[in-house]
């Protein structure tokens, strides 16, 4: 281990990572809210989420055990623009996604 560093401190995630979490996630919402999604609505979603996420990278680093808040920013950063992407009501797609996420 290396001086200064915290026992339980993990590196940031790679954009490869994030963009598979981001698509993962994505994936169980939707199953949940057993509605086809169109895979080019998928696309656009993973593609806004990833951003979001990098966005607020170091947030969401340091809250990364914490799931109920990052499911809380997801609601309140994201989960609009998605139902309006995939064309959903808003507090399904939030109750999917928490359910998806353990959140």
């Amino acid at each position: 281990m290396k001086m200064g560093q915290e026992k339980h401190s993990a590196p940031l995630p790679t954009a490869r990572s994030i963009r598979r979490a981001c698509s993962n996630e994505l994936y169980r919402t939707a199953k949940r809210l057993k509605q086809y999604v169109p895979a080019d609505k998928m696309e656009q979603a993973e593609k806004l989420y990833v951003k979001r996420v990098i966005g607020h990278l170091l947030w969401i680093a340091d809250n990364r055990s914490n799931r109920k808040a990052l499911a809380d920013w997801w609601e309140k950063e994201v989960s609009a623009e998605i139902a309006e992407l995939w064309n959903v009501d808003r507090t399904r797609l939030s109750e999917a996604f928490r359910q998806a996420f353990g959140g």
